[in-house]
This record gives C-alpha cells, structure tokens and sequence, in this order.
C-alpha cells in the first residue's frame, strides 16, 4: 500500500476519528475505555508536538504522534509516542514508514529518546517495536483496566 505520510491539519481528525474509535471500542490496543469526538481529536492533534497521519488517495488510513512522556524540564527531550493503523494498512510497511518518519520528527526537534507504552496484549506492537530498535525497559503488571479485567503495561524505549 502507497501512502503518503505528512503532518496532520484539524480538517484530518474525521478521517482519524473511525480508525482510533475502532481500536478503542473494540481492543486492548489502548486502556481508553471512550471513543474520541473530532473536536477531541482537532485538540490533540493542535497540541501534540508533532502528529503526523498517512493518506492513501483521499483517505486517512493511519496516525503517528508524540508529545510530553512526563511533565518537567528534565524530561523535555524524552517524548512518548502513538501509532495507529486502519485494518487494511496494517502489514505493508506503512507502520514502519510512519515511524521513521515521526523519528525524523523528533530528531529535528531535539528529542533524545522516544518510549512506546504498549499493552501487555499485544504482541504484534511489541514485535514491531522491537524490529524498528525499542527495547524492554520496563513492565507494569495491572496498571490498567478495559472490558472489566486488569491490563499490564510495557514500556519500550529507542534512543535517537
């Protein structure tokens, strides 16, 4: 699958709204237990420090962005990150060039290290993580909870 990858505007968050909502709604891809509106999604798109989507044709078919990892200027070059893809965009190396493409970001904006907080269930993020150089620095059994049971948290970092 083409796509081209660049940085999200506020008119791109009704695209973004049904792949984010979908894995909301329906995994343990992310703790959040509610869906995200369009305004929500213009909010966090205006204040993430870079947020970037991939476009196949006219449509929106996957999202990247990174902001603060912990508040306070001793963390200010440390950013933690978020990918999401649409279904149909998964396995045909969008996922990677996405996440080059969010790295280069945040070396141009002087961050040293990008961490992924992943579900203890996914293990397709993991292995994606791990094959694009992010190692285990950390793991938090039950720190979340979705559909009623306690969830862990890994935590994988990359130094840029």
């Amino acid at each position: 699958m083409t796509a081209i990858i660049r940085t999200a505007r506020a008119e791109d968050a009704a695209g973004i709204a049904p792949i984010y909502n979908q894995i909301i709604r329906d995994t343990t891809i992310t703790f959040l237990p509610d869906e995200k509106t369009v305004d929500d999604l213009v909010a966090a798109i205006e204040a993430a420090d870079a947020y970037l989507v991939a476009e196949h044709g006219s449509e929106i078919v996957a999202f990247a962005s990174f902001g603060p990892f912990r508040s306070g200027a001793g963390y200010a070059r440390v950013k933690e990150h978020s990918i999401c893809l649409a279904q149909q965009a998964r396995g045909h190396g969008l996922g990677a060039a996405l996440m080059k493409a969010l790295e280069d970001a945040a070396r141009a904006q002087g961050v040293r290290v990008l961490v992924a907080g992943i579900s203890g269930e996914n293990d397709a993020a993991q292995r994606f993580h791990t094959r694009l150089g992010y190692v285990q620095v950390g793991h938090l059994p039950e720190i979340g909870d979705k559909f009623g049971r306690p969830l862990d948290l890994v935590l994988m970092q990359k130094s840029l």
